[in-house]
């Protein structure tokens, strides 16, 4: 009697996951291109670039309707370079995002995973970099994170729905850390509006022993040693404490324009915190005004041209500053397919985090020699 009683549940049970309303969607990004720099580490280069308008990439992404205005979604992305296939991220199987979580037709998403955090999901959006410029025009050193370079492990996040153009969010990654419930915790908050040619968005990052917790979020990176050696316009405050920024943004679109604007407040708080780490300036806190204005032109359906311009001031222990200018043109083949071209130029002065004369520094080449630096790249992206 038992037996058939288990057994008629067990039909019921697989009868209803059957019929479940679900999707798997299998999608990615190859992007391939061709840059040249002036100066890097003193020479010119010539380089066969991957992922620079978006990061080559392929994931998963799926949703399963389970009654009551309920979902649960998921979504694995993997990061690559489509030039050797190698891992991105730091050989991570998915570490651009790794997560799971339920979401309600009233009340908005909780997921759980590795993910971006509020100033990536509500301002990022805003800069050229993240529109019709690669990824070299991104803040000096994507130093206010908002070209997405990191991601956020451990992460309890939350997204609203839309209540009248407005949205809004958190993000709380969780340190791991025995007896240490502060240490390597990650939290941010954000809001967004967006309303006929108006969008707005703000944003706050908090990030407790960066060094480890953020920059060090890949399977291959330190315990012990710097993570932070990407770019001169932070190494030196690796042993920092805290990391904060602080973004606001704004966009404008009339006719076939839109011009957009954002601000970033950066800073690396009680640098020397952490022992064994670059101190340069210990015992005080690396500051940076970063203020970006762009302006983009669909000149005809298939072509957007864009310029823009960007300048990073530091303060408190350094004066470093950074003035770059960009430009970009992209011509759509086809919905998936298109064809991009942008050139960027930076020029560095002052005292920069190595507490040594600033060099330009472009995110993602190495330093220049010099305190100019010029990069230009031509490629081709498709989307599937």
């Amino acid at each position: 009697m038992k037996k058939a009683i288990y057994a008629m549940a067990a039909t019921a049970v697989l009868g209803n996951v059957a019929y479940a309303q679900s999707n798997v969607t299998l999608y990615g990004i190859v992007d391939q291109g061709f840059l040249y720099s002036n100066n890097n580490s003193g020479q010119k280069l010539y380089e066969a670039s991957s992922g620079n308008l978006n990061g080559s990439r392929w994931g998963l992404r799926g949703s399963e309707d389970i009654g009551g205005g309920l979902s649960a979604v998921f979504n694995l992305q993997n990061g690559f370079n489509s030039y050797n296939g190698r891992l991105g991220q730091g050989g991570d199987e998915f570490g651009r995002l790794a997560f799971v979580g339920i979401s309600s037709k009233q009340f908005g998403t909780i997921t759980l995973g590795r993910q971006y955090d509020s100033v990536v999901d509500y301002t990022g959006l805003f800069i050229a970099a993240d529109q019709w410029m690669s990824y070299f025009g991104a803040h000096p050193g994507d130093l206010d994170n908002m070209n997405n370079t990191l991601r956020a492990n451990n992460a309890i996040k939350y997204a609203s729905n839309s209540y009248a153009g407005f949205t809004f969010g958190g993000l709380y990654s969780l340190g791991g850390v025995s007896g240490q419930f502060n240490r390597n915790q990650i939290w941010s908050v954000g809001t967004a509006y967006s309303q006929g040619p108006l969008s707005l968005g703000a944003a706050y990052l908090n990030v407790k022993d960066p060094n480890y917790s953020f920059f060090g979020n890949n399977a291959t990176s330190s315990t012990t040693a710097s993570n932070m050696t990407g770019s001169r316009v932070y190494s030196g405050y690796a042993s920092a404490k805290t990391q904060q920024v602080i973004s606001a943004a704004a966009a404008y679109k009339f006719g076939s324009a839109t011009v957009g604007a954002t601000y970033s407040n950066t800073q690396f708080k009680d640098i020397g915190t952490e022992a064994g780490l670059p101190r340069v300036g210990a015992g005080g806190a690396a500051k940076f005004h970063n203020a970006e204005v762009n302006f983009a032109y669909q000149l005809t359906p298939a072509l957007v041209l864009g310029i823009a311009y960007d300048y990073t001031k530091g303060y408190g222990v350094n004066d470093a500053k950074y003035h770059q200018g960009m430009m970009g043109a992209d011509y759509f083949l086809s919905k998936r397919t298109d064809l991009y071209a942008n050139a960027v130029y930076q020029h560095a002065s002052g005292v920069d985090s190595t507490g040594t004369a600033a060099v330009a520094n472009i995110n993602f080449l190495s330093p220049s020699s010099t305190s100019n630096q010029m990069a230009a790249i031509v490629g081709i992206r498709h989307k599937f």
